[in-house]
């Protein structure tokens, strides 16, 4: 068998569908965090952690019930319920967060200092990514240009959190500016993708950008936890809550994996 047909050969589709559970139970851990900073002062700040945990093990346990088969009935019904249910918490929490303070006083520095706006979106992004694996024909190039078109949606809300994140101290590190221009070449070579699904050269050329994103991920990952680390500090489990997230940069790579996937099957597909 050619190295192509194995490639073709390998389960794209129960790949993403592990993605989206991993990406779930990681989302519970990071959401736990960044609620903890204000001791989850409004209750309402439960839900996303207690969603993400039964979100998780709801898929999971499907799958496992029905032999990772995706086309099976239990499998199939439980992710529509956790993928519509994922894309109202998200839709909801893109709201709470904007209310905070950005609906009493529509200004650039309300935008900043809120709550980070888009990040609930990426509950929003994954309940799409269930349902698209579910409701599109996974052997078709549609499949394929969903989940490109989901990773593109997920670096244009990276290019906004690591604007506003990084603007607060304003851009006191010139290394701040990295993660911005790396977001951007990603926007911009997968809406090329989208634009051009046929095109593999051009498939191949985002492919190692997405590579360039995951040592972009990596090396923000170390610089956060360093940052975290540097003498005189309040330690690092203080840190993680009110200094550097150290986990944020990893979306980078994470989001690149997603992507893979999706050009992977862009280049291997056969008419």
């Amino acid at each position: 068998m050619r190295i192509a047909e194995r490639a073709r050969a390998l389960p794209r589709p129960l790949l993403v569908e592990l993605f989206a559970v991993a990406n779930l139970a990681f989302l519970t851990v990071d959401v736990f965090i960044a609620h903890s900073v204000n001791a989850f002062h409004f209750t309402v700040e439960y839900v996303p952690v207690g969603f993400g945990v039964a979100g998780a093990a709801v898929l999971i346990a499907a799958l496992a019930l029905d032999a990772f088969d995706l086309a099976r009935p239990r499998v199939r019904r439980a992710g529509y319920v956790v993928g519509v249910a994922s894309i109202l918490v998200g839709v909801a929490g893109l709201f709470l967060h904007l209310r905070s303070t950005f609906f009493d006083q529509q200004t650039l520095k309300n935008l900043v200092y809120t709550a980070p706006f888009a990040a609930p979106l990426a509950f929003a992004g994954l309940g799409f990514l269930v349902l698209a694996n579910r409701m599109v024909a996974t052997t078709s190039r549609e499949w394929a240009w969903w989940v490109v078109f989901l990773a593109w949606g997920g670096f244009v809300g990276n290019l906004a959190l690591s604007l506003a994140d990084h603007a607060q101290n304003g851009f006191f590190d010139r290394r701040e500016w990295i993660p911005v221009g790396a977001a951007a070449f990603a926007v911009g070579f997968l809406l090329l993708v989208l634009i051009r699904p046929a095109d593999r050269a051009l498939a191949r050329a985002t492919l190692a950008v997405m590579g360039v994103q995951i040592v972009v991920g990596v090396l923000g990952f170390a610089w956060h936890v360093l940052a975290d680390l540097r003498p005189g500090q309040a330690g690092l489990p203080l840190e993680i809550l009110y200094g550097a997230p150290p986990f944020a940069p990893l979306l980078f790579a994470d989001l690149a994996v997603l992507a893979a996937l999706g050009l992977w099957d862009l280049l291997t597909f056969q008419p």
